[in-house]
């Protein structure tokens, strides 16, 4: 069995969720994107959004923190090859990380306004 292999689901799902807490205590953004994605179901759930558009909200809030996880981890491993040494490919690489990130995001912001600002013009 190779050294990194997992035995079993259980050990497979203590790696997950280890990852999830080494992202949580050291990504910044992570934590702002899980706070947003919190204070956007909470309006969805004061505004009284339907379970489909609530979905729709739960659906763009994952994919902006799953993005930003990919990110980090990308940038964990370009930091590990190349330290603090400038390398062009590696800005690049990281430069696009974020771009899906901030892509992910205006689109959460955008189904967000769509969903919950006619219910707030309503009042």
């Amino acid at each position: 069995m190779k050294k990194y292999q997992s035995t079993n689901f259980c050990q497979s799902a203590i790696y997950a969720l280890n990852g999830l807490y080494a992202a949580f205590k050291t990504q910044r953004n992570i934590r702002k994107h899980f706070l947003i994605a919190l204070f956007i179901l909470t309006l969805g759930i004061i505004f009284k959004l339907s379970l489909v558009e609530l979905s729709i909200l739960i659906i763009a809030n994952t994919i902006v923190i799953v993005a930003e996880l990919f990110n980090s981890a990308l940038e964990f491993l370009a930091d590990a090859r190349f330290g603090y040494r400038y390398s062009k490919f590696c800005k690049f690489a990281k430069d696009i990380g974020a771009g899906a990130v901030l892509f992910g995001a205006l689109v959460e912001a955008l189904v967000a306004i769509i969903l919950i600002l006619p219910k707030i013009c309503q009042i």
